[in-house]
């Protein structure tokens, strides 16, 4: 019929604006993995930048046994053992033992790899304050909590650990 507009749907409004969302999360981690590809796969100290992942967990929230570790990050625990290695090799982690079960180690960041962690959270919040500068406060405070809403959401939703 010529001139009909067809009746959109909530439901296609809906699928229009998550493939919108879709295309821009591309968008974003394409960017982020060409950032990091630039940046090398190993920093100038010799630990890949994936380590310094379970360097600012073990910072943030404290210590760690190995297993925790690699569901934290959502790794296998051989890849987080090799790169807990090169952490500690590098002081920045240390390997003590568990109050609660003497056979049992917990990671614990030393005050160099808590300096570490700062300077490297240092250097990214200085970007990423530029990457905004010409936004509002409001602006900026919307996309963090709409971005942490999105996150909780993708966490609650998605199988995180069902590859394992």
């Amino acid at each position: 019929m010529a001139g009909h507009t067809p009746n959109v749907t909530a439901q296609d409004s809906e699928l229009a604006i998550a493939e919108e969302l879709g295309y821009q999360l591309i968008r974003l981690v394409n960017m982020t993995s060409r950032a990091k590809a630039h940046l090398a796969g190993v920093t100038t100290d010799g630990i890949e930048r994936a380590a310094y992942a379970l360097l600012a967990h073990l910072v943030r929230v404290g210590p760690q046994r190995t297993t925790a570790l690699a569901d934290a990050v959502h790794s296998d625990t051989s890849t987080v053992s090799r790169q807990v290695s090169a952490l500690v090799q590098h002081g920045l982690v240390e390997r003590t033992a568990d109050p609660e079960d003497g056979r049992a180690c917990l990671l614990v960041a030393t005050d160099t790899g808590r300096r570490t962690f700062d300077r490297a959270k240092a250097e990214r919040t200085g970007y990423i304050a530029k990457l905004l500068a010409d936004w509002s406060q409001t602006d900026q405070r919307t996309l963090v909590m709409l971005l942490d809403r999105f996150n909780d959401n993708f966490e609650n939703h998605h199988p995180l650990g069902a590859s394992r």
